[in-house]
């Protein structure tokens, strides 16, 4: 019984040296450099291609924007001329966190009046009560002069 299990043991010994070793010699085949290529395989000149008086298509000429477009442009994701609801609130997250002062992530309609009746008595300047198109473009968010270069 003794030599059975000597020589059970000492086969499954063998058979993982045999396997490691097999596998060992695997890689080094696989990180082998390839076959030398033979030199009729090889061109003596690379392929040149002459494209003669063929032109390419001319480039595209992007139209300037007025600002207002631009802003349009900013909340209009999809191109379509429509500005949709989720189009509109999706760039106001910043706003809505100035508008909420107690911080609850609920806007109440006191905070929302306040914010809104302030911002409708700044633009009209002739208090008829009424945003002509020029009182209405006062109510564009103010740019912010952009940081020297600090190279």
């Amino acid at each position: 019984m003794k030599g059975l299990v000597s020589g059970a043991f000492i086969a499954l010994v063998l058979a993982g040296t045999g396997l490691f070793w097999w596998q060992g010699r695997a890689q080094v085949e696989e990180a082998a450099p390839p076959p030398p290529v033979a030199e009729s395989a090889v061109p003596d000149t690379l392929p040149s291609v002459d494209p003669g008086d063929q032109r390419g298509p001319d480039l595209p000429e992007a139209t300037e924007l007025t600002r207002e477009q631009r802003r349009f442009f900013r909340y209009d994701r999809n191109r379509d001329l429509k500005i949709t609801r989720r189009e509109m609130l999706s760039t106001r997250t910043a706003a809505f966190r100035k508008l909420d002062k107690d911080g609850n992530n609920l806007l109440t309609f006191e905070e929302w009046a306040v914010a809104t009746v302030d911002k409708f008595e700044g633009a009209d300047s002739d208090g008829d009560n009424e945003l002509t198109p020029s009182e209405f473009r006062t109510t564009a968010p103010k740019r912010k002069p952009k940081p020297a270069c600090r190279c």
